[in-house]
């Protein structure tokens, strides 16, 4: 897994999920599958799905998080992230149930049909594209997932989890260009502050309004993990001195507001930045 940044020069972008694709363009995407179909399409391509709500096509998203969800009856151990680039060609906006072109846009001279945000085409409300011919799509590299833990999970040492940073947009595209800059405040002391609950996440900062703000998604190595639970904790603020490089809240133990964890990792090369997840106001 590697920050979006570190993929080189040339690669194309990852438009934000509700703005449209321009006709002609190439876009970085995702697609969700098992290891063993990866290995196959990285050999051989894609095979369309011959059914689906958009009809015959690959399925693909620019959201990293909904691809992660995909095959859905996989475990999370067993998936992995298919990352493209697609020459998206002549675009159709499918933008609602029953719309008369809804199987038939590439009939109509269409390349690729897209479903828009919030439209009602797909349950999460996510935005979905499918791509008639897949030699207009180019495998990047494959995106091995690391595992989340429930919030009451205490993390294992020198394990590798997956966690969410809310922060401004702005902030997000410096932190892929440079990395994190720790925090030399707050209740565990100096250190970048995270979580693995994504709705808390989203709520940062909580002074910019929710289109300005981005979460990031991250995977860490922990290190050695000390439990920091109640306010006055003996090493709440010196944990890293006696060795520790992550403090972890447990949920509901007075540290946080509203019962939530939180993480503070003291070195920031520890972090990897794998995605973006931009809220919506119906979080």
């Amino acid at each position: 897994m590697r920050a979006e940044d570190d993929l080189g020069p040339g690669v194309p972008p990852c438009l934000e999920s509700y703005r449209e694709p321009l006709d002609g363009k190439v876009y970085r995407m995702y697609h969700g599958t098992s290891r063993a179909a990866a290995e196959k399409i990285k050999r051989q391509g894609f095979n369309p799905s011959s059914k689906g709500m958009l009809g015959r096509g690959v399925y693909l998203s620019r959201d990293l998080q909904k691809a992660s969800r995909y095959p859905l009856r996989l475990p999370e151990n067993q998936r992995v992230i298919v990352r493209v680039k697609v020459n998206v060609g002549r675009v159709k906006k499918i933008d609602r149930q029953g719309h008369p072109m809804q199987e038939t846009w590439h009939d109509h001279g269409y390349d690729t049909a897209w479903c828009p945000p919030d439209c009602g085409m797909v349950s999460s409300g996510l935005q979905e594209d499918c791509v008639w011919d897949p030699r207009r799509i180019t495998v990047i590299d494959v995106i091995e997932l690391a595992p989340s833990l429930e919030s009451d999970q205490q993390p294992v040492k020198d394990n590798i989890y997956v966690m969410y940073h809310g922060t401004s947009r702005e902030a997000a595209e410096n932190i892929k260009r440079v990395g994190f800059n720790p925090s030399t405040q707050g209740k565990l002391g100096r250190g970048v502050y995270l979580s693995r609950d994504l709705q808390k996440a989203s709520r940062y900062p909580p002074d910019l309004p929710v289109n300005k703000r981005v979460v990031l998604k991250v995977k860490v190595n922990f290190g050695k993990v000390i439990k920091i639970d109640f306010k006055g904790h003996s090493m709440q603020k010196i944990w890293h001195y006696y060795g520790y490089d992550t403090a972890w809240c447990p949920p509901k133990c007075g540290m946080v507001q509203r019962g939530l964890e939180e993480d503070c990792v003291w070195d920031p090369s520890r972090i990897t930045v794998i995605g973006e997840i931009f809220p919506s106001k119906k979080w």
